[in-house]
């Protein structure tokens, strides 16, 4: 079973995120010249609707990016631009892990950068009228990119953006991911049982509540027997806190990650913890403060159905 991530009582994740997001999506990102990858490379039949399937970053210093999440993870990177948009595809190992965007703010306008989750489906237009239908919003229209497939931005009635992508190359086949990969995502809310419904309604989940230790709800979403991303609920001791969804990418060593990111320019949102997977957890924020989950993971433990 996959860690609830999210039990600590100490978050510091107090910026915008939908609100850089909400301005963000729908520009430069979503135009049909943009050459994003395929997602699944060699091509795959698979498809597993709720899956989280690519991340995209959306940050006002490419440059800085890379340099931060290159001596972080590895990563390497392929720069292109298409009309007034520079971007560059993350690789490790050879394959695509994400693509970052570049997006300039005017310095009046205080919003932060973010990491946008895609999650898998077989028709955007279908997921579109239904998230619609339960108090969504929609921030960018379906489009079809190039390689990649048909996708759209949206909010959840909380507000939490996420992306919903029809991948034309299919999905990754379900396996645990290597260091410097994306392994897990989270949704941060102030309602976990309603926008755990929400996302049901959208994506067929099975959801499961796990037991809890700080008096706050974690859920479990789950697919074809395999935990796909968590609920939790957001400490109600701060106003700035806003539901958005955090992204995990799996390291050797927590601590040592956490100490390497302020080394490499970034800062510690939560310190490293035990979480109850047994493994350490902490949150970063890059230099342009889009914050980032650290999380080790022991090959012996299982990743299959959250039961």
């Amino acid at each position: 079973m996959l860690p609830t991530i999210l039990s600590t009582r100490s978050w510091r994740l107090q910026a915008a995120i939908a609100l850089f997001a909400c301005a963000t999506f729908t520009g430069p990102i979503l135009a049909a010249s943009v050459d994003v990858p395929a997602v699944s490379d060699p091509q795959s039949s698979e498809h597993h609707a709720g899956k989280i399937i690519w991340v995209d970053l959306v940050t006002p210093d490419l440059a800085s990016a890379e340099r931060f999440y290159g001596g972080l993870f590895g990563w390497t990177f392929g720069n292109l631009q298409a009309g007034s948009t520079n971007y560059a595809v993350a690789q490790l190992n050879g394959q695509p892990v994400s693509a970052l965007f570049e997006h300039n703010l005017p310095s009046t306008e205080h919003r932060q950068p973010a990491w946008l989750t895609f999650i898998a489906v077989s028709n955007v237009e279908s997921v579109r009228k239904v998230a619609l239908a339960h108090g969504a919003t929609v921030l960018a229209e379906p489009v079809y990119l190039p390689h990649r497939g048909r996708q759209a931005v949206l909010a959840d009635p909380d507000g939490a953006i996420f992306g919903v992508l029809d991948s034309s190359s299919g999905d990754p086949p379900d396996y645990l991911a290597g260091p410097g990969e994306w392994i897990w995502s989270a949704l941060l809310t102030t309602d976990p049982d309603r926008d755990a419904a929400f996302y049901q309604e959208l994506f067929g989940y099975d959801v499961f509540e796990l037991p809890s230790d700080d008096s706050r709800q974690h859920l479990i979403l789950s697919t074809d027997n395999y935990s796909r991303a968590s609920v939790n609920a957001l400490p109600a001791d701060g106003t700035r806190r806003h539901p958005h969804w955090l992204n995990f990418v799996r390291v050797m060593d927590t601590v040592s990650a956490a100490n390497l990111a302020v080394t490499l320019g970034g800062r510690v949102l939560v310190e490293p913890r035990i979480d109850r997977h047994g493994g350490r957890i902490a949150v970063v924020a890059d230099p342009s403060g889009a914050p980032v989950g650290l999380m080790e993971w022991s090959d012996t433990n299982n990743v299959a159905d959250a039961k």
